[in-house]
């Protein structure tokens, strides 16, 4: 399958890239300091981590969202693995929120997981919709240094430059397709997973980071204007902590928020 591309726009040399991106970094800093450490919990705490999305980001007001919530595969052993995650996130520790528990499945905990992480994206992207335009976002980017090419392989083959929100719409079209497939996101109990089934879940992590970086970059003066900056922040710290928890995105894919992935993973 021919991937979708990320183009390097600009020399690892050019100097105007760097300015933006310390502006976003200072402003991402002051806001994590900003937010207490109670305020912390309270953003996490919850019996369901998207309904608390849909709430901080004002989605139970106006019940925009991006694409409809996705269930946890319903054949494995999603619903205790779902209470799992429930109660380490309301305890706080989004670093023991993401390890495996003992005894349990790698693939399911990456598959419940994965689903759990499609949701809260497909959320915060939601409600920048109508400032993510055509007209403003003309192209899918992470700053002025990398660009990102959509191609699913199938119907796509070759990588094509489109704006920002049509990026989105066909990634969680192609989540969508991956999580209703049934040979690879297992319905029925006991059905196996495929071979190659870290692999298909690295490719969804990767590629929901872009709309991480792309928010960003593009959106995140937004974000602070909206004062939910701290809620956007959470997510993706938790986003953060579990790709590296389990290596699911190559640290040169990570490029465009280095500097912000550092602040979060040296703590720890």
């Amino acid at each position: 399958m021919q991937a979708e591309r990320c183009i390097n726009r600009h020399s690892e040399s050019n100097q105007n890239f760097r300015y933006p991106f310390i502006c976003i970094y200072t402003l991402w800093v002051a806001s994590r300091q900003k937010a207490s450490e109670e305020e912390a919990k309270s953003l996490i705490a919850g019996s369901d981590p998207v309904r608390s999305a849909m709430s901080l980001f004002g989605l139970g007001r106006n019940q925009r969202t991006f694409r409809p919530k996705k269930s946890a595969p319903s054949g494995s052993k999603g619903a205790q693995l779902r209470k799992h995650i429930d109660a380490t996130l309301g305890s706080g520790n989004l670093r023991e929120a993401v390890r495996l528990p003992p005894g349990e499945d790698l693939n399911e905990w990456l598959a419940v997981n994965t689903v759990d992480f499609f949701n809260q994206v497909n959320l915060l992207y939601g409600t920048l919709a109508e400032f993510c335009t055509p007209e403003n976002c003309p192209t899918m980017t992470a700053g002025p240094k990398y660009e990102y090419r959509w191609a699913d392989g199938v119907q796509i083959k070759k990588p094509i430059e489109v704006s920002a929100p049509k990026y989105v719409e066909y990634l969680m079209e192609w989540i969508e397709v991956q999580l209703d497939d049934e040979s690879i996101f297992p319905q029925k109990l006991g059905t196996p997973f495929p071979p190659n089934f870290k692999e298909v879940v690295k490719t969804i992590f990767k590629r929901l980071f872009r709309v991480y970086a792309h928010i960003y970059h593009s959106h995140f003066q937004k974000i602070v204007s909206l004062k939910e900056e701290a809620h956007l922040n959470t997510c993706f710290k938790h986003f953060i902590l579990f790709t590296y928890e389990f290596g699911l995105i190559d640290k040169k894919e990570l490029a465009p928020l280095q500097e912000l992935i550092e602040s979060i993973i040296v703590p720890y």
